[in-house]
């Protein structure tokens, strides 16, 4: 009997960086494959947080980070994860990373770790009445039986479980114009307890989806013709512990466009309604 592959091997594979060893708080890094032939923006976030929590101690997680991506980087080049310690306090930690290729920037990156402690307690509550994740179809139900090369690399190499409670928008614009979204996501196989792996895979996770409140508003979607679309920045902060290899919902929006550039924001709430983490990108879109 054949054993059918782990869906989130590749993704982890990719994760785990090497340290240099004639260099000091220097990582290397890997790509996954991307139809575009560029490096996908959640990879390289995820990979530059993981660089920076290599350097602190293990009791401390990221409770933010801020990062600007500089230019597009290519997959069949490695990437050099460079960390500066900026601060390490009682209680807070600071790093910057760089994500370099061919010796320039392609991310900068800005994180904050902080030990546990106890603190004013509250959090905005999930909305009422969602639509659980089973009764919804997954993107595999909508791409799946789709004879395209994205189609079939978007079905095949996928490592969550994505289901949209207004309808995606692979395939063409949404039925109403609304800035409001929301979406359940999933790790398609369990991962080991590990706080800072779990929290840096959301933010891989969450870059698939942070501007699409922005075409659902707009009328567009992800085959809208001439179409030009990348990550600026992104800003992240994680609440509580979150793991991602269970069912998360984002509650999505996007408060303005113009410039040629969308600003898409986010909270993610656990099952349960506990509100885990705080997302907000803005990106460059444009059409013909």
């Amino acid at each position: 009997m054949t054993t059918a592959p782990d869906p989130m091997a590749p993704v982890l594979g990719a994760l785990q960086l090497e340290s240099d060893p004639h260099e000091a708080d220097v990582f290397r890094g890997r790509s996954l494959p991307q139809p575009s032939g560029r490096v996908f923006g959640g990879q390289v976030l995820a990979q530059a947080l993981l660089a920076a929590g290599a350097t602190v101690e293990p009791d401390r997680l990221p409770h933010s980070l801020h990062g600007y991506f500089l230019r597009a980087g290519v997959i069949d080049e490695p990437i050099t994860f460079a960390v500066e310690r900026l601060r390490d306090g009682r209680s807070f930690t600071a790093r910057r990373t760089h994500a370099l290729q061919g010796g320039a920037p392609i991310l900068s990156m800005i994180a904050s770790f902080q030990a546990e402690q106890e603190g004013l307690a509250y959090a905005d509550e999930m909305p009422h009445d969602v639509p659980a994740p089973e009764d919804l179809r997954s993107a595999f139900d909508v791409l799946g039986p789709i004879d395209h090369p994205v189609a079939k690399f978007w079905t095949q190499e996928a490592a969550f479980d994505v289901r949209h409670v207004e309808g995606p928008l692979y395939l063409g614009p949404a039925a109403e114009r609304t800035g409001r979204q929301m979406v359940w996501f999933k790790a398609l196989s369990p991962l080991p307890d590990d706080g800072l792996l779990h929290r840096a895979l959301l933010a891989y996770a969450c870059d698939q989806v942070m501007l699409e409140p922005v075409l659902r508003r707009s009328g567009e979607s992800w085959v809208s013709r001439g179409m030009s679309i990348a990550s600026l920045d992104h800003a992240m902060w994680w609440h509580r512990d979150v793991r991602v290899d269970e069912w998360l919902l984002y509650v999505q929006s996007t408060p303005s466009a113009q410039g040629g550039r969308g600003l898409g924001a986010a909270r993610v709430f656990t099952r349960s309604g506990e509100l885990v983490a705080s997302i907000a990108q803005e990106g460059m879109i444009r059409l013909p």
